[in-house]
């Protein structure tokens, strides 16, 4: 299973046991026996098990379409951001033809950021991860976007395995503080370009304060950006700009260069360093995610996966539809020919005459029988597989599922219905309801033995 993160591993693992814990257990006997062949601890079986189980299931490229659907939503959110940022900058500044309330714009560029910054906080340290709107509105699109049926338990596992570790208030924190240093950069961007190239004229005004009120507030409000080197007016300038529009150049600059230090040192750095601890917090905790074995729907599994004695069998619910037969033979070397009977009865001799090359697996009629084979394929498979079926039984499912999964340990698979005995005859019905199974698993059949084709490869 390549292309995939510790994250999407997990992820899938949790998005699985959700899926059987709302719709039931899955058609999982292949799946576990793979994931005892794999071996390990309970935790890496039980991944082994989802991750091929959502590979089987489409799972796997439904998050994919998840994962980009994710990225489309980012997208439009970082677009919002900076035009966001922008109309800040243009609410804070306007055209130039009146002159700029520094206040005003001080309240434009960072009011509502202080507001849902005081509201973050509040949410983080008293509704936990139930905060950060901003964060759900993007889990919420990535899920609308992604669209794909298959995708719907994506999101409420993903928010299942962070909670677990409490990481969902530094994901999501990550996302709104990037979002907000975003928008606040595209502010400053947009302010340099204003002030670069247009000339605005600073005041502020007041009817209940005293003028020494708006000083002494500028003067703190300057006092840390002018230790990075930012413009800072002095009185006397702060109080001519509280007189009249002051003509002169120094002025202009001073207040310009005071209110881009605001900007960055009470917008722009605080959002910078939430987000960095978030980011850090976040790769911290991802490293620690792992599955809950105590909850049911994994602790279930613990004597499927690591028995005390070994079972197979099918004891599940019908599927919608029979299995899909898919070869992952890029690192697998198959050699030899197999041909082996499934539930013959004593009617049918066994095994027919064989040319040297072709081993005879026999014929699987109980449970064990099944386990021997599936197990020895499953290390050593066949370049060639016929599997003789007696198309006078019903082509059951539990039939037709193995049939799939002896499929999937062979290079190529034949079907051989056999005959009738003398004397008897085939139901029609029966027989056409074996070569519509049959073709719907992908599967080739004939009535003559194979054997020429098991010894040569070829007809």
């Amino acid at each position: 299973m390549t292309g995939l993160t510790d994250l999407d591993k997990r992820w899938l693992t949790e998005a699985v046991r959700l899926r059987e814990e709302h719709t039931g257990p899955l058609d999982d006997q292949e799946a576990n026996r793979r994931a005892r062949q794999q071996g390990g601890d309970l935790a890496q079986r039980i991944e082994t098990r989802a991750l091929w189980l959502a590979e089987r299931d489409g799972l796997r490229q439904a998050l994919e379409h998840y994962r980009r659907g994710a990225r489309l939503a980012l997208l439009a959110l970082l677009v919002l951001a900076v035009v966001s940022g922008s109309g800040l900058a243009f609410a804070a500044l306007g055209d130039g033809q009146r002159p700029v309330n520094v206040f005003w714009a001080l309240g434009s560029l960072l009011g509502l950021n202080l507001l849902l910054l005081l509201g973050w906080a509040g949410g983080f340290f008293l509704a936990g991860d139930q905060g950060a709107s901003l964060g759900r509105l993007w889990l919420w699109l990535s899920e609308k976007l992604a669209r794909d049926a298959k995708a719907a338990h994506l999101a409420p596992a993903l928010l299942v395995l962070l909670q677990r570790q409490r990481l969902t208030r530094w994901l999501l924190g990550a996302l709104v503080h990037g979002l907000w240093l975003l928008a606040l950069c595209s502010a400053l961007v947009l302010m340099l370009m204003l002030l670069s190239t247009r000339r605005y004229g600073f005041v502020w005004e007041t009817t209940l304060l005293q003028p020494d009120t708006f000083v002494s507030l500028t003067q703190a409000l300057g006092a840390v950006p002018s230790l990075l080197g930012f413009a800072t007016p002095d009185v006397a300038m702060i109080r001519a700009s509280g007189d009249s529009l002051p003509a002169l150049d120094p002025s202009r600059q001073a207040w310009a260069g005071w209110l881009l230090g605001v900007l960055v040192v009470y917008g722009i750095l605080p959002r910078l360093v939430l987000a960095a601890l978030c980011q850090w917090r976040w790769r911290q905790g991802r490293a620690r995610l792992a599955p809950d074995l105590k909850l049911p729907g994994y602790s279930s599994l613990r004597e499927a996966l690591m028995p005390s004695s070994e079972r197979l069998g099918i004891n599940d619910a019908a599927p919608e539809q029979l299995p899909q037969i898919r070869l992952d033979q890029d690192d697998v070397r198959h050699e030899g020919a197999l041909i082996v009977g499934l539930e013959l009865d004593d009617q049918r001799p066994w095994p027919p005459a064989l040319p040297a090359s072709v081993t005879d697996a026999g014929v699987l009629d109980s449970r064990e029988s099944r386990r021997r084979l599936l197990e020895q394929m499953s290390h050593f498979p066949p370049a060639r597989l016929a599997v003789a079926c007696d198309p006078q039984r019903s082509p059951d499912r539990g039939s037709l599922a193995l049939l799939a999964e002896l499929a999937r340990s062979a290079a190529a698979t034949r079907i051989w219905l056999l005959l009738p005995p003398p004397g008897q005859q085939l139901d029609a019905e029966r027989l056409d309801d074996w070569h519509q199974a049959l073709d719907r698993l992908g599967l080739a059949y004939a009535d003559t033995p194979p054997l020429h084709w098991l010894e040569h490869g070829h007809d």
